[in-house]
């Protein structure tokens, strides 16, 4: 495509699409369909990630169309590093910034109940650090008015935590907590699965979606995933970013295999936590909790060196906030085990579980939305690939 044709295009946007839920044809949507197609016409990016082939499918970008590719963009910065055509341009083409604006915009229609929507426009870190440090004073609180003799003295073996605390208390907290986060979670899969209009393809698409999930193909440095990785601060590439999140990833997982293996052995074999240290509901916790120590504050450290032109700054707060209140359930949980038979077990429980009931009770509002929407981003990117469903 000539210079004349691209001045047009750069020039142009779209106004094309359904204007239902996260369809609306907004400015982030403008923007993102206009870069894309001058993406479209240079394909200069195009072994970089899923988002170029997937937008080579297309001739016209609808609000339906940029949501989905907003969310199976990566936001590496390769692209922006690349292009030719970005600032100072004129054609202004800087596609990870503009993508997430869009995708933290998707982030906002999808949310359930709609009305908890503005929690992603506020400044996430300070939302996510106020209602965590009032979970843990109010559980704190409570606890140690209740009876201070328990909450400051020393208790061993199985069962100590609930001397501090019932379990009834204990459990039934965060398990109406969890309910509610899972609930919003289907329902925003389900919203962005309706608004984007993809279909299921099969348990190949699957498969391809599970794969490019759990090694974080497109982190990579190509759409191999065997690649030099992300750029950094000074134009080198690397991989540590991947590593970080895939730290981050299985550390949470192994945490989560913790809880449920220490829930087996309370329902199923009547034995009450904390377990010994040796046991397997404490080793899956414990690597897990340093894993995911390393990996957050890693991803930290990264997202500080990122490039600034490829930071959506508006919604900064958000990123941080995520990573924040995850290094500090699974410190403050490692904290809790180093000092669980000593008098400090009382406040380090609970502030512990207020960082817990914080994190799972701004969940579907945080930045951990990203997951689910990319998940479902690149099932359907998966099922397009397949020769049979090529435009």
């Amino acid at each position: 495509m000539n210079e004349i044709n691209l001045v047009d295009l750069a020039k142009s946007g779209l106004n094309t699409g359904r204007s239902d839920i996260a369809t609306a044809e907004t400015d982030a949507h403008t923007e993102t369909a206009r870069i894309m197609q001058i993406c479209n016409a240079c394909r200069y990016c195009e072994g970089f990630c899923a988002v170029f082939p997937a937008m080579e499918r297309r001739r016209e970008f609808t609000p339906a169309d940029t949501a989905f590719l907003s969310n199976l963009c990566h936001h590496c910065g390769a692209c922006y590093h690349a292009c030719q055509y970005a600032p100072p341009h004129d054609f202004g083409v800087n596609v990870p910034q503009t993508l997430a604006e869009r995708r933290n915009e998707t982030y906002q229609q999808l949310a359930w109940p709609t009305p908890l929507a503005s929690l992603f426009e506020r400044n996430g870190l300070v939302v996510v650090m106020v209602i965590s440090a009032c979970l843990a004073a109010a559980v704190g609180l409570m606890l140690a008015m209740i009876s201070p003799d328990l909450f400051w003295g020393v208790h061993l073996g199985e069962g100590a935590f609930y001397q501090v605390m019932p379990h009834t208390v204990m459990a039934g907290i965060p398990m109406a907590i969890t309910a509610f986060a899972l609930l919003s979670f289907i329902m925003g899969w389900r919203r962005y699965w309706q608004a984007t209009g993809a279909k299921w393809r099969g348990m190949p698409a699957l498969r391809d979606a599970i794969s490019a999930t759990a090694n974080l193909r497109y982190l990579g440095g190509n759409n191999a995933g065997n690649g030099e990785g992300c750029p950094t601060e000074d134009d080198r590439s690397s991989h540590l970013r991947r590593i970080y999140h895939q730290l981050t990833f299985y550390g949470f997982m192994l945490c989560f295999a913790s809880t449920s293996t220490g829930t087996l052995y309370h329902y199923l074999l009547g034995r009450e936590a904390p377990y010994g240290y040796f046991e397997l509901p404490v080793i899956l916790g414990t690597v897990g909790g340093v894993i995911l120590c390393i990996g957050t504050a890693g991803l930290w450290q990264q997202k500080k060196k990122m490039e600034p032109a490829v930071k959506s700054m508006k919604h900064l707060g958000m990123d941080y906030a995520f990573i924040w209140v995850l290094f500090w359930v699974s410190a403050t949980g490692l904290i809790l085990l180093a000092v669980r038979e000593t008098s400090y077990m009382g406040l380090a429980l609970a502030i512990h579980l207020g960082l817990v009931y914080g994190f799972f009770l701004v969940l579907p509002f945080s930045k951990f939305v990203h997951g689910i929407y990319r998940f479902a981003a690149l099932l359907a990117d998966a099922g397009e690939k397949q020769p049979q469903n090529l435009r």
